[in-house]
């Protein structure tokens, strides 16, 4: 895993190779391990790279990286996971043994298309064909991988983050109200937008083609066609065929995704999916696998206990790492220059964690991430999916008039009824949950029940006057959804939003910015496509998700160890803001720091006192202006 970045001179002049020098710089972190430059003045390009030494450690594995023929010139982030398979069928002599090798001769070979359609992994890269003087951009198929680019004034740039580009010098870099205003409610900025009007992010699944007259954006694999082609040849063989197959798959990619030439681990949490990917690593290796997990001492948010009784059973060697509040905090002041653009899903906080724990003593680690999305795990799949069969029975007035009713009273009230009801029956913040879901009973469809429930600031125009949000995500993506279960739409959407922008970034900048690469064996394209050929009354019955993950995981873990409620990954920032972070969040939302009227200084401090006096809906958006306003004092 790399970081890359380059420069195409359209018009006018530079000097490219220092600005290739300064965007490389920026991004360091990425790849430790050594740097690499390519210029070719005569066409104004410059390729840069910086390199995590994952496959092949020589010399023959530095980059940029230019092919036999010399014809393609390529900066690749990134590992295949099939480069066995690619690398026979050209049948060739190779210089070395990595991956990008095979990628750059696929290309001269194939195509562009023609490796993108045999490319088995994660991955973001930037080939330039000296002969047609063409620039091709890609990236990974459910955007593991970042990719950022820009065109303006005679100027092509692209990066691994938006750092670099700022490096380069003399681009144009606008802060975004309406990306802001995207920020609020999804505590991320959504793809393609970024925070600055004048970049864009290449999106899942897409390659961009650039030369001296035009950019072209094209889409070689699609989620929703994959989606919808996989529920019509619905797969409605017997269960445990269905374990069977979908056990040998995932063996598979675990297998692939443990080849390294480095120390690898995985980290483990405990849970369905962290679990499995672990069982199936331990099954493959000849040795203990190494596993990492961090605690808390707030019981609440520990989960440290879970992941050392199943490491405990399948024999891995595990590290644990129980931290303070003071430990997590210290973090906070640093989250800004990690994530480089705005992002606020405060389970960034255990994530960069848990990454320099395992950093300590491996250089790849193995995740679970994927698994919600993919098997169907989330708890609001089932609820949208009944509240809206239940909303169809009856009038919106009625529905609205419940909804009222039931926010009547609070979350705590709420919390004090469901005291005595079995633990397995009652959520985490079960009054919070009860007037969330009392909250979707006013909206019309599954759709815009998903939307409020994914609306971590359901009005962000409110605290951003003049400002008007940009079409929303969810609403373009709807036509993409038609067709399919409601189950299956919410999938879908997730993992053509939530997980590529939330998830995956998150995971991404973590393990980036302490030199460790992160592998998702769960979001191998083929597992993926397996998925969707699955029924969703399989996926989820008897209100239990990912019922297929579960099976294959029952043959190496006793249920008991992993059937608990779903805790995430979450850490009490709500209280932490109300003590020892007080301080820090008075400064941020001073009227000072708030001067420039991008926000409505007095609508966000009403905001911030009602989360003080007790308002838990309000912790994800006091907490997404506070990491704005960080990123935006660390950037200016």
């Amino acid at each position: 895993m790399c970081g890359i970045a380059g420069l195409w001179q359209l018009a006018g002049s530079r000097d490219l190779a220092a600005q290739s020098r300064a965007m490389t710089k920026a991004i360091a972190a990425r790849g430790p391990d050594g740097e690499g430059h390519w210029t070719d003045a005569a066409a104004g390009i410059t390729l840069g790279h910086r390199r995590l030494a994952i496959i092949d450690l020589s010399p023959t594995g530095f980059q940029p990286m230019t092919s036999a023929d010399g014809r393609i010139v390529i900066t690749y982030n990134g590992e295949l996971y099939n480069r066995a398979e690619m690398a026979a069928e050209l049948d060739r002599p190779w210089r070395g043994t990595s991956d990008t090798e095979v990628l750059v001769e696929t290309i001269a070979r194939y195509g562009i298309d023609g490796a993108l359609a045999r490319a088995n992994g994660l991955f973001a890269f930037a080939a330039f064909d000296r002969t047609t003087r063409t620039l091709h951009l890609a990236r990974d198929r459910l955007g593991i991988k970042p990719l950022y680019w820009t065109r303006q004034n005679g100027l092509f740039g692209f990066a691994s983050e938006l750092k670099a580009l700022r490096a380069a010098g003399g681009l144009a870099l606008t802060l975004d109200p309406g990306a802001v205003a995207s920020y609020l409610r999804y505590l991320c900025v959504p793809a393609p937008r970024t925070i600055f009007r004048e970049v864009e992010k290449l999106a899942p699944g897409h390659r961009l083609e650039v030369n001296a007259a035009n950019v072209a954006v094209r889409r070689y694999w699609d989620v929703a066609d994959v989606a919808w082609r996989g529920q019509q040849a619905c797969d409605r063989r017997a269960e445990p065929d269905i374990v069977e197959e979908l056990h040998a798959l995932l063996a598979d990619a675990v297998k692939r995704q443990m080849v390294s030439d480095v120390p690898l681990g995985a980290f483990l949490s405990g849970g369905i999916d962290s679990s499995t990917v672990v069982a199936l690593m331990q099954r493959a290796a000849s040795r203990p696998v190494k596993t990492f997990s961090i605690g808390f001492r707030e019981q609440a948010f520990n989960e440290a206990d879970h992941a050392k009784a199943v490491a405990r059973h399948l024999g891995t060697d595990h590290t644990e790492l129980v931290l303070s509040a003071a430990d997590a905090q210290a973090i906070i002041p640093e989250l800004p220059a990690i994530y480089d653009e705005p992002f606020a899903d405060s389970s960034q906080i255990p994530t960069c964690l848990v990454s320099r724990l395992a950093r300590r003593h491996v250089t790849v680690a193995l995740s679970g991430d994927g698994g919600d999305e993919i098997f169907g795990g989330y708890v609001r799949y089932q609820g949208i999916a009944r509240l809206a069969g239940a909303a169809r029975c009856l009038p919106r007035p009625l529905r609205r008039l419940a909804a009222r009713s039931i926010e009547l009273i609070s979350a705590d009230a709420w919390d004090m009824l469901a005291r005595p009801l079995p633990q397995r029956f009652k959520p985490r913040h079960a009054g919070d949950k009860i007037r969330k879901g009392a909250a979707l009973l006013g909206e019309d469809d599954a759709l815009d029940m998903y939307r409020r429930v994914v609306s971590h600031t359901p009005r962000p125009g409110c605290f951003l006057p003049g400002v008007s949000e940009p079409a929303d995500v969810i609403a373009r993506l709807r036509g993409e959804t038609a067709g399919l279960d409601t189950v299956s739409q919410l999938r879908l959407l997730d993992m053509m939003t939530y997980l590529p922008d939330d998830v995956l970034t998150k995971v991404d900048r973590a393990s980036m910015a302490v030199g460790l690469e992160a592998r998702v064996p769960l979001l191998d394209h083929r597992v993926v496509e397996f998925a969707w050929r699955l029924p969703s009354d399989l996926l989820i019955a008897n209100r239990e998700g990912k019922r297929p993950l579960r099976a294959v995981l029952a043959r190496y873990v006793p249920k008991s160890l992993v059937d608990r409620p779903k805790m995430g990954f979450g850490i009490p920032v709500g209280e932490w803001i109300k003590g020892p972070l007080r301080p820090w969040a008075e400064d941020l939302l001073s009227p000072a720091a708030l001067a420039d009227g991008l926000f409505d200084h007095a609508a966000v401090r009403r905001w911030f006192a009602e989360f003080l006096a007790g308002r838990r809906d309000a912790q994800h958006g006091v907490w997404a202006v506070l990491q704005f306003q960080a990123w935006r004092r660390a950037y200016g």
